[in-house]
């Protein structure tokens, strides 16, 4: 777990703009950073500084990933054919924690990891507790039978802010989903500009 599970929404400040597009984020109200001088933070940023900001956005978004995860999930990245922006944003949206709030299964990223660390979820019908853990096409995930009538899962199921995107088959009346596809950048669903180009030219020249 990360220290940022129960701060979540100090990203949000911290970016600047609601990331995961929560109703409740601070930012709702105030669209200036934190801080006493928060209010006079807008000078321009440099280079350097919108490819931070935009590492950082990408990983907070996820749950606040580790660097040290983080930069991993970047090599892996950069070894596989094709566009590595691409190939970052597929590999995110195949852990698992990440399907489990794709699928609606949970309000948060961060309640998705602590459910999947809890043991609450199977895959292919076999219980796995890693939220990093990484879903191949055509995986099923289920929630556990006896977790299917958790009060926290069924209102999370009808949460009206999001989808499920279409690269996730979700059954809510069995609490299964299925991971279709490995998604494209334009094809998840996030609530502000994710730029994994920016980040790729963060860690090419650091």
């Amino acid at each position: 777990m990360t220290k940022r599970t129960t701060a979540k929404y100090k990203i949000d400040r911290r970016m600047g703009e609601n990331i995961w597009g929560r109703p409740k984020s601070p930012v709702n109200r105030r669209e200036y950073g934190p801080g006493q001088h928060g209010q006079r933070r807008k000078q321009k940023m440099s280079d350097f500084g919108l490819q931070l900001r935009a590492k950082q956005k990408l990983k907070g978004y996820y749950g606040d990933l580790t660097e040290k995860q983080f930069r991993r999930i970047y090599a892996e990245a950069e070894r596989l054919k094709g566009d590595t922006g691409e190939n970052l944003i597929g590999l995110l949206e195949r852990r698992l924690d990440a399907v489990v709030y794709r699928a609606k299964f949970v309000p948060t990223v961060f309640a998705a990891r602590q459910f999947v660390n809890h043991g609450h979820v199977l895959v292919n019908g076999k219980r796995v507790n890693i939220p990093s853990y990484r879903v191949q096409e055509g995986d099923v995930i289920e929630v556990r039978e006896k977790s299917k009538q958790m009060a926290a899962l069924l209102e999370a199921t009808q949460l009206p802010e999001r989808d499920v995107p279409d690269y996730i088959e979700a059954d809510h009346s069995k609490m299964t989903a299925t991971f279709v596809r490995t998604p494209q950048l334009g094809d998840v669903p996030y609530a502000v500009v994710m730029e994994p180009n920016l980040v790729i030219e963060f860690y090419a020249q650091n």
